[in-house]
């Protein structure tokens, strides 16, 4: 039997995703052989992390990752790899409930009367595993659970309302209403429960014909709920266009009542404030979601539009709702600002709602989950051992630098050949081995493990400090330099060396390794150009001190430290990452107590030529100048107990052999700018272009990454794992599910 040959190139998540499932059958051997080349020591794309051997064995990572709770099908698949990779029950990390833990507590910061306040939010813990949870939801669902949450918002507002002498009582007079009214009440008679006063009353005035319907906002919340629940409600074939004109009534004069008798409220009392955000918001997502007809046409049919805009659009309040934390928050999560523009933040209203609304109604066990060491260490690791015993064949050191076309005999476009530039030699040409343990864990370095590189080739590396995994590297004109002859090319061949490519690369690379592919495919063109990237920013402190040692104020009842979003510039967001300390190799007598991660967008709205080979270099020290900045100034209001004098106390930063500010010195921060690097965005208007897995030209190639059309199309784990499912699937027709992918079609009745 002819084996198929598959290459994949990259070794990011989806690449490696796409992998495993390519290699579920029991004798996949027997139909294909899988060879995967990456760039550089290490997989991981923009999840890959190492340890520093000279520095503790501390994580070094791209930023902070964290799991949602909602992530179904990254769930399902580690949990694949744990399972079949059946790690000795006494190692570390032996199960993926041991290297992901679930995580409850957030915070967001709001700027109160020019000072920052908290908000402080301790989601509940709910039972199950994520991996068993769905996406299979429609927007009609979502709306129904979103009625239920503003239910129980409008009640607790309902009540500080009467606590405060504000007018409760509310009242249908128009005919047109009360015809709305009259309707609801049709639906629903047989699901309430008319012994209570309340709706008997309210029901007498809609039976006699009153001339006003009185009723409570927690009255019309919770015949609204019901209504939700009724079988025809929304239902093309019966009433769908007065079901939806019943919610848009009800939820807008629960936002007029909001407005007339709460918003003097709100200034003097946080609580207050932030009930009515979440109420306000829910009502603009509800009229927007039924308006826009969204549960019957997708999500989709709101990408068009800027999420804040959209929210705007349909009555979110502009100086409380619009602009509130929760909503800097979520765009600072998926860091939705194009070059790093603050002023210009910018994200798909569909995936932006259909992001929320899982994280918020779908998620098991945590809302967040976060990784008990470093993401290499805790996915790539366990992936790459796996799939190496599988009988994967890993190549490292290799970068792509150009994929060809060519037209078969029946006139379809193919890949022809795969040109790989063979950025080192190893000694006596052995298989590089990776992966270094750390306490037990096999974990991936901070840089190639020189020992097993050619020795004058090693050298040469270490003397230039050269970088294997930037774009801007100028180790092919030192190399050619010192050995008066360019790198070495692998270049691969249709059905010699490959029948059909999984390309994992990001997106922001494709004009670089493939610009003629783009030339030969205008929808392959379109979606490099308008599925936008951006550079983003991070940083890593280990410190001498708890969270509540520096003044944090918010410990909840779990004692977990915040991943708190929405603060101020230049980095937005801060993790506390305590719980990594003792996955650390440092001294018994002297460890760090703790450990702060930052991350943010980076403003860059140029990026050179691969030839300005110090680009790289100048982002980074401004990197360093941000978390000065943020150290010396905004930090103060988090950690009031690391100022003395309104200065920082550089003492508080973990460092044996400096004082003073040198100790910045010996923290971590990075830029990623490089085109494999820099986040995926969703702007407006963008989601159109993305393109599905085997949807190019070039019938033997299949992209993957979370910039192809998935059922998220954002930049996250999800997203990555969904696209790399989808690229097995087309392949070799596994897996059959996959949950939640069809979020943004047009809903089947």
């Amino acid at each position: 039997m002819n084996q198929e040959k598959i290459v994949i190139i990259g070794g990011g998540v989806s690449a490696m995703t796409a992998a495993l499932y390519l290699t579920e059958q029991p004798d996949w051997q027997q139909h294909r052989t899988i060879t995967v080349y990456q760039q550089g020591w290490r997989l991981g794309g923009k999840g890959a992390s190492g340890r520093n051997a000279a520095s503790g064995q501390r994580i070094e990572e791209h930023g902070l990752h964290v799991w949602f709770g909602a992530y179904v099908n990254s769930f399902k698949t580690i949990e694949t790899v744990y399972t079949k990779l059946q790690r000795p029950a006494d190692s570390p990390l032996s199960t993926w409930q041991q290297a992901l833990k679930p995580h409850s507590f957030i915070a967001l910061e709001e700027y109160i009367d020019d000072q920052w306040q908290t908000w402080p939010i301790d989601f509940p813990l709910l039972a199950g595993n994520p991996a068993d949870g769905s996406l299979d939801i429609t927007p009609w669902d979502f709306i129904k659970m979103t009625l239920a949450w503003l239910k129980k918002w409008i009640f607790d507002l309902q009540s500080a309302a009467k606590k405060a002498n504000k007018n409760i009582q509310l009242s249908t007079k128009k005919t047109r209403d009360q015809s709305l009214l009259r309707h609801l009440h049709q639906q629903i008679t047989d699901l309430v429960d008319d012994t209570e006063d309340a709706w008997r009353d309210f029901a007498d005035d809609i039976k006699q014909y009153s001339s006003e319907v009185a009723s409570t906002p927690s009255l019309l919340i919770n015949t609204l709920n019901k209504f939700a629940h009724a079988d025809n409600t929304l239902n093309p074939q019966a009433y769908e266009k007065k079901d939806g004109l019943v919610i848009w009534y009800i939820v807008r004069k629960l936002k007029r009542w909001l407005n007339s008798e709460m918003i003097e409220l709100l200034d003097n009392n946080a609580q207050l404030r932030r009930l009515y955000i979440c109420a306000d918001l829910a009502i603009a997502m509800l009229v927007g979601l039924v308006k826009d007809k969204v549960y019957r046409e997708g999500f989709e049919v709101i990408n068009k539009f800027d999420f804040r805009q959209w929210l705007i659009r349909n009555g979110a309040n502009e100086q409380y709702s619009a602009n509130s934390a929760p909503i800097r928050g979520f765009y600072d999560l998926v860091f939705a600002y194009p070059a790093g523009d603050l002023s210009k933040p910018n994200v798909e209203a569909g995936v932006a709602s259909l992001a929320m609304l899982r994280i918020a109604l779908c998620y098991r066990g945590g809302v967040m989950w976060k990784m008990q060491a470093g993401m290499g260490d805790v996915i790539f690791a366990p992936l790459y051992e796996l799939l190496k015993k599988r009988g994967v064949k890993f190549e490292y050191f290799h970068q792509l630098q150009n994929l060809t076309p060519s037209l078969s005999e029946q006139g379809e476009s193919f890949v022809e050949t795969v040109e790989l530039q063979q950025q080192v030699s190893l000694l006596a040409d052995a298989e590089y081995q990776p992966l270094v343990n750390v306490k037990k864990l096999p974990c991936w370095p901070s840089e190639p493990l020189y020992a097993q590189i050619n020795s004058e080739q090693a050298a040469l590396l270490k003397q230039h400090d050269i970088n294997l995994e930037s774009f801007w590297s100028d180790w092919p004109s030192q190399y050619e330099n010192h050995f008066g002859q360019p790198l070495p090319i692998k270049k691969l061949n249709y059905k010699e060396d490959f029948d059909r490519i999984v390309l994992g690369v990001s997106v922001a690379s494709l004009e670089h390794v493939c610009p003629s592919l783009l030339a030969w495919d205008t929808k392959f063109a379109a979606q490099a150009k308008q599925v936008k990237t951006v550079a983003t920013q991070a940083a890593q402190l280990w410190l001498n001190k708890t969270d509540e040692q520096l003044g944090w104020q918010y410990i909840p009842k779990s004692k977990e430290g915040p991943i708190l979003s929405g603060f101020s510039e230049p980095f937005d967001t801060w993790a506390a990452m305590m719980n990594l300390v003792d996955k650390e190799q440092w001294p018994t007598d002297c460890p760090p107590e703790n450990i702060a991660y930052f991350c943010s967008v980076f403003p860059c709205e140029y990026y050179p030529p691969k030839s300005e080979y110090q680009f790289p270099l100048q982002a980074k020290s401004q990197v360093k100048v941000n978390l000065e900045a943020i150290l010396e100034k905004n930090m103060q209001s988090l950690w009031p107990l690391a100022y003395q004098n309104n200065e920082f106390d550089w003492s508080v930063l973990y460092e044996i052999s400096s004082s003073g500010d040198e100790r910045l010195n010996a923290q971590y921060w990075r830029v990623n700018v490089d085109p494999s690097e820099r986040y995926v965005l969703s702007v407006a208007g963008s989601s159109k272009y993305r393109l599905a897995t085997d949807e190019t030209k070039f019938t033997n190639l299949f992209i993957t990454g979370d910039w192809i059309k998935t059922g998220v199309n954002a930049g996250c784990v999800e997203a990555a794992v969904m696209a790399g499912m989808q690229t097995a699937r087309a392949m070799v027709g596994y897996p059959q599910h996959i949950s939640g992918e069809n979020a943004f079609a047009v809903i089947k009745n």
